[in-house]
C-alpha cells in the first residue's frame, strides 16, 4: 500500500532534473505540478530559472505538460507563459488527467513522468497512471487550507519511506 505514494525520485527542486538525467531515465515527457512544484502558490508568474528550464528542455526534445487540479481559466495564463499545454481539473489523485494528457502529447506511460510535490495528489495519481513519479520539495510554506491540513501527515509518511529506504 506505501508503494502507491512511494515516488521513484525525490529531489529538491524541479531544477535538477536536467536533460542527461532524463534521457537516463528513458523519459521523453514531464506532466507537471504547478503550485509549489513550478511556482509558489500565490504568486501569478514564473522565477526567471523555471523559464529558462522550461525553455531548455522542451528545446531538448522534452514534451511537457502542466497537470493541475485547478481550474482552465486560472491554469491556461501560466502555460501560455511557459508555452507548454496544460491539463486542468485533473482530478488527482485519480489517473484520469495523466491518461487526458499522455493521449493529447500522444506519449506513453513507459516513457513519461509526474513531477509534483504532494504524496497523495501528485504521487498517487502518477503512481495509479503506471508513472514514474519524481518528488519534489514544495516551492513555498504557503499553500491552500486543503494542501496544509495533509502536510503532517504526508511528512510522516516520508519518514517512513525514507526510513525503510536507509535499511
Amino acid at each position: 500500500m506505501l508503494s502507491l505514494v512511494t515516488p521513484h525520485l525525490q529531489l529538491e527542486s524541479i531544477l535538477e532534473l536536467k536533460i542527461e538525467r532524463l534521457r537516463s531515465l528513458g523519459l521523453d515527457g514531464l506532466l507537471l505540478d504547478l503550485d509549489c512544484t513550478l511556482k509558489d502558490y500565490p504568486d501569478n508568474g514564473f522565477r526567471r530559472e523555471v523559464m529558462d528550464w522550461v525553455q531548455t528542455l522542451s528545446s531538448n526534445g522534452i514534451i511537457l505538460c502542466i497537470l493541475s487540479n485547478a481550474r482552465p481559466r486560472r491554469i491556461e495564463p501560466l502555460a501560455r507563459e511557459l508555452k507548454i499545454p496544460f491539463v486542468a481539473q485533473a482530478f488527482k489523485p485519480f489517473p484520469f488527467g495523466c491518461r487526458i494528457a499522455m493521449r493529447r502529447l500522444q506519449l506513453n506511460p513507459q516513457q513519461t513522468a509526474l513531477v509534483g510535490d504532494q504524496l497523495f495528489s501528485d504521487i498517487l495519481a502518477g503512481r495509479l497512471a503506471g508513472l514514474f513519479t519524481i518528488l519534489v520539495r514544495p516551492t513555498s510554506p504557503e499553500e491552500p487550507l486543503f494542501t496544509r491540513v495533509k502536510r503532517p501527515l504526508e511528512r510522516q509518511v516520508l519518514r517512513w519511506i525514507n526510513g525503510s529506504r536507509m535499511q
